[in-house]
């Protein structure tokens, strides 16, 4: 595990591809327990550690993940993320490109229970809820686009779904789409950047996670990335 920063308030992480953001019934490790073991382990702290997840990345997904060390952070920020006043920036590896190049694509999530899986309807429907997100291809090659996106709001698969819809699904994603796995069972989605607002400096802060290392991410490295 990678900190990309870390204060009396925040820990911010490099979450690797494939790791839990949170614990589940498979009871594999996540960021979450992660923390928790190195905030008691690097400071000596007796008894219970706090920590807060202040949002979520897929567990197939990488990049940038944000936690509270304090209630009071972790209150102000997650009154941030309701408010849509933290910004996130994300690049896909789709199969296919996306056409037009640069786009808003706006849809109602509604859960599919019996699937486990999100579907996406171009109309409201009942128990849907909006989602909105702009993409933008910055490199296309055999097929495949190197596309940026930067959602607007946060709901669950949001980013998968919305691709998979044009046609375009993430490389890996057979839940949404793809023909094949990713040999490590990851998904083509990586959080690079979060901006959001200190909860006690009150200042607009950006942390940046480094290009994925694996040989696709590679062959999309382009110079103003690296």
């Amino acid at each position: 595990m990678e900190i990309l920063y870390e204060d009396n308030h925040l820990i911010v992480v490099n979450k690797p591809f494939c790791m839990l953001s949170q614990g589940d019934e498979t009871g594999d490790d996540s960021v979450f327990e992660w923390v928790k073991r190195y905030i008691k382990e690097a400071y000596d702290k007796p008894g219970n550690v706090y920590a807060a997840l202040l949002h979520r990345l897929d567990r197939p997904t990488g990049g940038v993940l944000a936690l509270a060390k304090t209630s009071k952070a972790a209150t102000r920020i997650s009154k941030d993320f309701q408010q849509r006043k933290v910004k996130k920036v994300y690049y896909a590896i789709t199969q296919n490109v996306p056409t037009p190049p640069e786009r808003e694509l706006v849809h109602y999530l509604k859960k599919i229970q019996d699937r486990n899986i999100i579907k996406a309807y171009q109309k409201e429907v009942p128990e849907s809820k909006i989602a909105r997100l702009t993409y933008k291809v910055v490199h296309h090659h055999a097929g495949k686009a190197l596309v940026e996106v930067r959602p607007e709001t946060g709901r669950k698969h949001q980013i998968r779904v919305q691709l998979s819809s044009i046609g375009c699904p993430i490389k890996g994603d057979m839940k949404y789409g793809d023909s094949a796995f990713n040999p490590d069972k990851s998904i083509c989605l990586f959080a690079h950047k979060l901006t959001l607002i200190h909860p006690v400096q009150k200042v607009p802060m950006d942390f940046v996670a480094p290009w994925p290392s694996q040989a696709i991410w590679q062959e999309y490295a382009l110079d103003y990335l690296r």
